[in-house]
């Protein structure tokens, strides 16, 4: 079996060291930065299959590390590590497309689980069965590949979960699909943080495609 890789970022030595030591045991490859600049610059220069960000960073911030990278096409999965528990950082770090979110301290156990089941889910859609890229919705086209919508020659580019969500709209395309369902197609759980992000996303959409009645 292929040694993930994963990319740790955190600015406290002992934790830092620890989830290097925990992950390390459980046979990954793991890389350690202490600030959110280094960690960019470690993201952007090797493939990584997951990603662990605390959100208080030096130089960087978790959040703006995140939406740099997902800006540049960077799709690797990302936890967020925070002492952060308020409803609006999570709604933050889900709307950024992170993949989940843990609040400090927590149990090695949940997130050695939380690791595994994003990676086997990142896989499965990494090999799925080829289904189409391109859609056309009314005056629009859809490239789902370069996440971007078209309108009368211009491109719009997409953020990677405004391209899940769109996505998944247009392979149901003429269907029912429940908002629990989508979720957890969306984001592998539903919880009521994930269904408000969800809604963010269907309100953002639905503003990107107005200008066609």
């Amino acid at each position: 079996m292929v040694q993930k890789k994963i990319l740790v970022v955190e600015d406290d030595t002992n934790l830092g060291l620890l989830l290097v030591d925990l992950l390390e045991s459980e046979n990954y490859y793991v890389d350690l930065c202490t600030d959110g600049v280094t960690g960019l610059k470690f993201a952007e220069s090797r493939p990584f299959d997951l990603c662990i960000f605390d959100v208080m960073l030096p130089k960087m911030d978790g959040f703006s590390l995140t939406k740099m990278l997902r800006n540049q096409g960077y799709e690797m999965p990302i936890i967020f590590l925070t002492a952060k528990s308020m409803i609006e950082d999570k709604l933050n770090g889900y709307n950024i497309g992170a993949e989940d979110y843990l609040t400090k301290p927590f149990h090695h156990e949940e997130l050695l689980c939380k690791i595994n089941v994003i990676l086997k889910r990142y896989c499965r859609q990494m090999n799925a069965v080829e289904l189409p890229k391109e859609f056309s919705i009314g005056a629009y086209t859809f490239k789902y590949d370069r996440q971007e919508l078209e309108y009368e020659g211009t491109s719009i580019r997409l953020t990677q979960k405004e391209n899940e969500v769109l996505y998944l709209l247009c392979l149901n395309k003429d269907k029912i699909l429940k908002r629990e369902e989508a979720v957890l197609k969306i984001y592998g759980k539903k919880d009521y943080f994930l269904g408000r992000s969800f809604d963010v996303f269907i309100s953002k959409i639905r503003k990107l495609l107005k200008k066609d009645p």
